[in-house]
């Protein structure tokens, strides 16, 4: 498949609400492909269709070998909370801490368009996936972080 371009901090496309999906063709499969590509390119752990220039409701995370595809993803529940250091690719020199659930509940369709459940208690899955679905309504992690600093250069720097 193909690299995407990661959108940076400043891009307005990262502020907007996507839309959602509404075929699941070809196309939304090479998307995902491409999506997955560039995920793994600058060694990220999640990523959000808006972040390679879509404006639409996807979401994909690694995690322990297992990969996770979410479209149209809808929380259902959620509880608990932790303080957790944050990092984006979108904004590659900035870290800081964020406070999100250790549990979720989540509704979302596979890439054919089959609904299906996810329940999670893990709280780094659980904090890839929030700061992903905040990316779907153009939020970004420093709009709820604290200690914001510089990230170090070994981790920004990509593959």
């Amino acid at each position: 498949m193909a690299l995407r371009q990661i959108r940076q901090i400043g891009e307005d496309i990262l502020r907007k609400k996507a839309k959602p999906v509404r075929a699941f063709d070809n196309s939304l499969h090479s998307l995902l492909e491409d999506m997955w590509d560039t995920l793994r390119a600058f060694d990220g752990l999640g990523l959000a269709a808006p972040q390679v220039g879509i404006l639409r409701q996807i979401i994909i995370v690694e995690f322990e070998e297992e990969k996770y595809e979410l479209i149209n993803p809808k929380l259902i529940e959620s509880s608990g909370a932790e303080e957790k250091i944050e990092a984006c690719l979108s904004i590659p020199l900035k870290q800081g801490t964020v406070e999100r659930p250790t549990y979720l509940k989540l509704e979302a369709l596979d890439r054919h368009g089959d609904a299906f459940e996810l329940e999670i208690e893990d709280n780094i899955l659980t904090t890839a996936l929030c700061h992903e679905l905040d990316h779907l309504e153009g939020i970004l992690f420093l709009d709820k972080a604290t200690n914001i600093h510089d990230r170090p250069e070994e981790e920004h720097s990509g593959k």
